[in-house]
């Protein structure tokens, strides 16, 4: 009898019994998806409580380095936890900005000083971060902003304003975007600063939204020194760190992990079986473009972080994926306003429900300003994807301090 040749078994995959760990986390610290999740402060205080457990499960910062307070794992461990935290209502919201743009801006552009110092407390939860680019005159048009800081010795001082700056009123840092040489062109004469967002120097007021909430803030600058060490990236390098910044923003917004990526067609199915809507073939349509609009997110998702995974700052796909979440929104706004109805606009003082959908409907819109305008992303896709021709700048190349300003 001729011997039998026996192959190998393949070596297990990376990730293997890490999906259990993740779905044992959840059970234990984060309710499943649909259940209310606390507002205000103590939303902040149960994302910082949830990350530090993350954190000591080994599962926060999932694929950053373990010298810097990261995990040290990979890509796929990171698709796993993102597909497994799908069914859950994970209470990290208030952390969306600090991890999705603060942390990789620090992790690529950061020194080994900064990161040793910064992104243990970041990723942890101890910290909270926030991005300061827009101005009251500096929107869409970020680089015209105005924004000033001087150098001081071993310190730079900022004066000056920022706006719609959001959770600045509970975070603890925050990266800005400064002007350190107003006779470069626009582009060209801006700096990068990190920031403590607890300094006297800073002030920090609330603007009230349609919703009723006070997500978004004025955030004034009055003789702010910070040490030199602070810069973060090289000096007049700002613009080209603000756009990979804007890029992160983008994906967290268009195809992030965590309440980004939460599927609102599951909820909505439920909605209109308890409200007796489901067979309705208008409605049942909607909800099946919903649900595909969902899974292209997905991919979209993979694609991006694909990218990043192999350290590359994501390029035009950040706009695709953020144009892509903010038509979802408006999608999923109109999805459930129709199985509400007026439930959704006018509800019981005592019913929850009712007003959770109407601040969801009120909120959906600003996905559509919020990190770059429709507008903006479609100019993005258009000139980098499509090659079509850039719109004409009248003042291009010339020195900012010589452009008019309103």
């Amino acid at each position: 009898m001729a011997e039998t040749t026996v192959e190998p078994l393949p070596d297990p995959p990376a990730t293997t019994g890490f999906r259990g760990r993740v779905e044992e986390f959840l059970r234990s610290n984060c309710p499943p998806v649909g259940e209310r999740i606390d507002a205000g402060h103590e939303r902040v205080d149960a994302a910082r409580a949830f990350q530090s457990a993350l954190a000591s499960a080994g599962l926060a910062g999932l694929t950053y380095p373990t010298r810097f307070g990261g995990a040290g794992l990979t890509r796929a461990h990171q698709e796993e936890f993102d597909e497994v935290s799908r069914g859950w209502s994970l209470p990290t919201f208030p952390l969306a900005i600090s991890h999705g743009m603060c942390l990789p801006m620090l992790n690529q552009f950061g020194t080994d000083d900064q990161k040793a110092r910064f992104m243990p407390a970041n990723i942890s939860g101890r910290a909270i971060w926030c991005q300061m680019f827009s101005e009251p005159g500096a929107g869409s048009d970020v680089a015209s902003l105005a924004t000033r800081a001087v150098r001081d010795g071993d310190e730079w001082v900022v004066n000056g304003q920022k706006v719609w700056t959001s959770g600045a009123h509970y975070c603890d840092y925050g990266i800005i975007v400064a002007r350190t040489d107003p006779t470069l062109p626009k582009h060209q004469g801006l700096s990068m600063f990190i920031v403590d967002m607890h300094d006297p120097c800073i002030e920090v007021r609330p603007l009230r939204q349609i919703s009723g909430d006070s997500g978004f803030n004025e955030v004034f600058f009055t003789d702010l020194r910070i040490p030199a060490d602070w810069l973060l990236g090289e000096l007049e390098q700002g613009w080209s760190l603000a756009t990979a910044m804007l890029m992160f923003e983008r994906v967290s917004i268009g195809a992030g992990g965590g309440s980004f990526a939460v599927d609102r067609s599951p909820a909505l199915i439920t909605l209109a079986q308890e409200t007796g809507q489901a067979h309705d073939p208008r409605l049942r349509q909607r909800l099946a473009d919903l649900w595909i609009r969902e899974q292209i997110r997905r991919y979209i998702g993979s694609r991006i972080r694909a990218a990043v995974a192999a350290d590359r700052v994501p390029g035009p796909e950040g706009s695709i994926a953020k144009l892509h979440g903010a038509i979802l929104a408006r999608t999923a706004r109109d999805v459930s306003m129709s199985i509400a109805g007026t439930a959704a606009q006018a509800w019981d003082a005592c019913d929850v429900a009712g007003a959770r959908w109407a601040t969801a409907c009120l909120g959906a819109s600003g996905a559509s300003i919020a990190g770059g305008t429709d507008e903006v992303q479609r100019n993005i896709i258009g000139e980098r994807v499509l090659g079509l021709p850039r719109e004409p700048d009248p003042y291009k190349g010339a020195a900012w301090d010589t452009v008019p300003r309103s």
